[in-house]
């Protein structure tokens, strides 16, 4: 059924954190409804639309890398392309700043 997919460690792992943390923000809506608030980003929003707006900046993030990665090694005169785990701890980062700030 999902032979189509690459299942990689990383791949893997970022999927079960998107689940944890669709998880989480369930529970957390339950137990703590959410208001409107205003950060950096330039409209008014809840814990809901800053965690989707953060997934997609992740997922983008992810795409990106990949898409770069050949080269990047070429440009650095890398022996292998560099680790996908990069891009994924960037991508968290960038995640927990959207979540916190935005």
């Amino acid at each position: 059924m999902f032979e189509w997919m690459v299942w990689t460690t990383p791949v893997a792992v970022f999927f079960c954190c998107i689940a944890l943390m669709l998880v989480c923000m369930t529970v957390w809506e339950i137990k703590s409804p959410t208001t409107l608030r205003r950060g950096w980003l330039p409209m008014e929003t809840t814990r809901g639309d800053r965690l989707f707006i953060g997934l997609l900046v992740a997922a983008y993030i992810n795409l990106i890398y990949i898409g770069l990665a050949g080269k990047l090694q070429e440009w650095m005169e890398l022996e292998a392309e560099p680790s996908i785990w990069i891009s994924f701890v960037l991508s968290m980062l960038v995640l927990a700043l959207i979540m916190r700030k935005g």
